[in-house]
């Protein structure tokens, strides 16, 4: 295996909202953040996790008779002991089914660029490349290894970041990125600490640093009904793209609730709120602010 190694959770091929044109995204395992509304919380911690899905699981006890720790026990359920786990994966390799699985897979950067490769054709003048998780800039030398192949072979490359890393290696993942979706998640700090773990000021320090070494920008923002659907929050959403000399626009992206079902994997409490889910009239004039103030709505 040859290239630096990265942590993926999945690939997801011929994706259209990632970035310009087709694209291939790659997620990356491992995030700084905790975001309440978290739409892919098997890429929050940076160590391997075993998933279980009950529905695939048929009661075999392949898994308990194979885990030394016994941290499974199946009878008319499956319970899986996570804190007796070692993360030998026995049980992963004798599951019949896959209703266990593993989180991520290690990849080395020429791996991944093969299976980017394979969707070469169908990307046209725009399409290419999108990094998520996670956060890959938490994996900065593996992030620039692998763009810095992209390019070299023409292949556009998109970072969907969410702005919390170490602003010293932005200069060179510059260089090799044509695009960053960006995510500004509140512009209020106490309310961004409150539903994400930390507040903005690094995010935003980030971003503009980026702006100034002429990374071309998207700001990606999520709505969450009742947390940060306020017209206050718009405005500085505006003001922030207005004072950004390479950035494209704003996207608005709806809260959905569907990250509970992969909580439930990881064995966790589902964190869905329904609640939460903005109504269009909510979108609407969260886009029609942004719009007023002069910034393009993608």
């Amino acid at each position: 295996m040859d290239g630096t190694i990265l942590p993926v959770t999945e690939i997801q091929r011929f994706c259209m909202h990632d970035g310009p044109g087709v694209r291939t995204v790659v997620f990356l395992k491992g995030c700084p953040l905790r975001c309440k509304w978290c739409h892919n919380p098997e890429t929050q911690a940076h160590t391997q996790q075993i998933l279980l899905n009950e529905k695939r699981c048929i009661l075999c006890r392949a898994c308990e008779s194979i885990c030394h720790t016994k941290a499974h026990k199946v009878d008319l359920s499956h319970l899986f002991f996570r804190s007796e786990c070692d993360m030998c994966e026995e049980c992963i390799r004798v599951c019949p089914t896959k209703a266990l699985y593993p989180a991520m897979t290690y990849m080395s950067t020429d791996e991944i660029l093969k299976t980017v490769e394979r969707d070469r054709a169908f990307y046209g003048e725009n399409g290419g490349l999108t990094l998520s998780g996670g956060e890959p800039l938490l994996h900065a030398n593996g992030v620039y290894d692998l763009l810095s192949e992209c390019k070299k072979k023409g292949i556009g490359t998109v970072i969907e970041t969410c702005g919390y890393f170490r602003t010293g290696i932005l200069e060179d993942i510059v260089n090799v990125t044509d695009l960053f979706l960006w995510d500004i998640k509140d512009t209020d700090r106490i309310r961004h600490k409150e539903y994400t773990g930390e507040d903005n000021e690094i995010i935003i320090k980030n971003l503009f640093a980026a702006d100034r070494l002429g990374a071309k920008t998207r700001l990606r923002c999520i709505l969450a009904e009742g947390v940060n659907t306020d017209a206050r929050h718009y405005r500085a959403i505006a003001d922030i793209a207005s004072s950004l000399n390479f950035c494209e626009g704003v996207e608005i992206i709806p809260y959905h609730a569907y990250g509970g079902s992969k909580m439930l994997l990881l064995g966790k409490p589902d964190n869905g709120r329904s609640e939460w889910i903005p109504s269009e009239k909510t979108i609407a004039h969260a886009k029609s602010i942004i719009k007023e103030n002069g910034i393009n709505v993608l």
